[in-house]
């Protein structure tokens, strides 16, 4: 039996969450992929694009966002499931639930 942590997991749920509250904080709920490498980096989170392009994909997948693709980069739009997942009301399966607080 093995009581093991699966960091590789945790750190992608978590990055998910990070990258929805940034979409709120947007005025237009937007932002492209290269925007949120230092959001990422502030939580000691140091991935390349292409892993943001997986993640933002697996949320797409999920109906947290839309993803539109911009040349090199892909452009990221909270939707009212990514809304209602941040506010608590229902939660995606792979994001990380937020913590309980005021506001969003």
């Amino acid at each position: 039996m093995s009581i093991a942590i699966d960091y590789e997991n945790l750190k992608r749920e978590e990055a998910r969450l990070i990258i929805l509250k940034e979409l709120s904080v947007q005025a237009n709920e937007s932002l492209s992929s290269s925007m949120m490498e230092p959001a990422l980096n502030t939580f000691a989170i140091y991935e390349e694009r292409p892993w943001i392009h997986q993640q933002l994909d697996y949320m797409a997948k999920m109906g947290a966002i839309t993803v539109l693709e911009a040349g090199s980069v892909k452009i990221a739009s909270l939707t009212p499931a990514g809304w209602r997942h941040l506010r608590r009301q229902e939660f995606i399966e792979g994001i990380k639930r937020p913590s309980i607080r005021a506001g969003v």
